[in-house]
């Protein structure tokens, strides 16, 4: 039981409690990131020597930020820790990373894959210029100490992040031009009996909503955005209601998600077998209860699983630890295995309503015009992907986007594939499933 060692990819909840786990009984961890510091997606960190005002940046979850970057500080002395690091690829048991520029083979007995989510992103027109950001991206600006997005910020897209980011900014002095919500209102009312199974996680999302309302701060639901407006800067956001009414929002940048977009690329290009979610219109990767894949040795945590959330992404990190504990021939306190089997079961009844409640207004791809910009990485069109998708038929609907290119980018289809699944699926008059999955090449070393 010595000399083995596991690198565990991302910093985030999952991955600091894996590393946790693991690098208690003694097994030599690699921890890698490619954020600055530790914290992830849910709990990023200011920059070093900022004075951390944990309430304010982090609102009802403050608690839980602080204790996770306590652990986190803990194991500086315990894991080797690779900030600023991109995972590239593995071959066989051979991780490829690279920090800041300078390549790097780390080998391993076993992987644990935890790199969270982003934004998904759906096209519209207008969509890719400067000035739209994703979620993600307005957040962490906030959280560095860079400021907000712009001057007057509107939000738009599906879920509860749309309105915890824009509560952030209302908090953080932000002018906040308008939360709009691209899911059906009566999808949540339906929804109800599930998302008030969620206790505590519920009663934060009606916190934050009444925050938002008595701050006079307009949301509407079952909107759809109709084109970014402005010249050169933005001017603000061209939308419809649910009723087909178009009306306009004023502002000078625009923040957009429409749920997660798990970070699946390592898991795919490595060789484990990918399903199709259909709520999320996602492909996710097979695992068993563990975050076992169906390549030995290697296991997915956190968001990669699904939009779990902080506790649950815990919680999943966790699990996959211990499976690998027992694959190393460790002990393993029964207890603690336990308790964390528990928390993960915790919330699934909620989260199951969240996904049905806040579906991805795949719409928008479908109904793209040819000009619409869907990667934006590589500038192609919706109608360049209909247009190969033609030539190559339903048989070649798959290649068709590589092809095009999607995938090719520096986000290897990280924001575009979704959107390019649905135009080819529509164009051909197939399931979005039935494009079938590509895998991404590794970047090199």
């Amino acid at each position: 039981m010595t000399g083995e060692r596991v690198v565990v990819v991302g910093a985030g909840p999952a991955g600091i409690r894996a590393a946790e786990v693991l690098s208690a009984p003694g097994v030599a961890v690699t921890l890698v990131d490619d954020r600055p510091a530790p914290g992830g997606r849910h709990y990023p960190q200011p920059p070093v020597g900022t004075a951390t005002d944990y309430r304010a940046l982090y609102g009802l979850a403050a608690g839980r930020a602080r204790r996770l970057h306590a652990t986190a500080s803990a194991l500086a002395a315990r894991v080797d820790y690779r900030a600023e690091t991109k995972a590239l690829g593995v071959e066989g048991k051979l991780l490829h990373v690279s920090t800041v520029g300078v390549g790097e083979t780390l080998p391993f007995e076993a992987l644990i894959l935890a790199p969270g989510a982003d934004d998904l992103l759906l096209p519209f027109p207008g969509a890719t210029r400067p000035g739209v950001v994703t979620l993600g991206a307005a957040q962490a600006a906030l959280r560095r100490g860079q400021g907000a997005a712009g001057r007057r910020t509107v939000f738009l897209g599906s879920g509860p992040r749309l309105y915890d980011v824009a509560y952030q900014y209302l908090r953080a002095g932000a002018e906040v031009a308008a939360v709009l919500e691209t899911a059906d209102p009566a999808l949540a009312r339906r929804q109800l009996p599930g998302l008030l199974s969620g206790g505590l996680a519920f009663a934060r999302q009606l916190f934050v909503l009444s925050r938002l309302k008595a701050a006079k701060v307009p949301m509407l639901a079952g909107v759809r955005p109709v084109a970014v407006v402005g010249g050169d800067t933005i001017e603000g956001l061209r939308c419809r209601d649910g009723e087909g009414t178009e009306f306009q929002v004023t502002g000078d940048a625009l923040a957009v998600g429409f749920g997660p977009a798990p970070d699946t690329r390592l898991a795919a290009q490595v060789g484990c077998v990918m399903l199709y979610d259909l709520p999320s219109r996602q492909w996710l990767p097979s695992i068993d209860a563990d975050g076992l894949t169906s390549v030995p040795g290697i296991y997915v945590a956190g968001d990669g699983r699904q939009e779990v959330g902080a506790d649950a992404a815990e919680a999943s990190g966790a699990l996959a630890a211990f499976a690998v504990l027992i694959e190393l021939g460790y002990p393993v306190t029964v207890g603690m295995h336990r308790f964390w089997q528990t928390r993960a079961g915790y919330g699934s009844a909620y989260r199951r309503a969240l996904r049905a409640a806040f579906p991805p207004p795949v719409d928008l791809a479908v109904a793209s015009a040819d000009d619409t910009v869907v990667c934006g990485c590589q500038g192609i069109t919706a109608g360049a992907l209909r247009r190969v998708g033609m030539e190559r038929g339903a048989a070649g609907a798959g290649e068709a986007k590589s092809g095009c290119g999607i995938g090719a980018g520096p986000c290897r289809g990280l924001y575009c594939v979704v959107a390019a699944d649905e135009i080819l699926a529509e164009a051909l008059g197939l399931a979005p499933e039935a494009v079938g999955h590509a895998a991404p090449v590794a970047l090199p070393p």
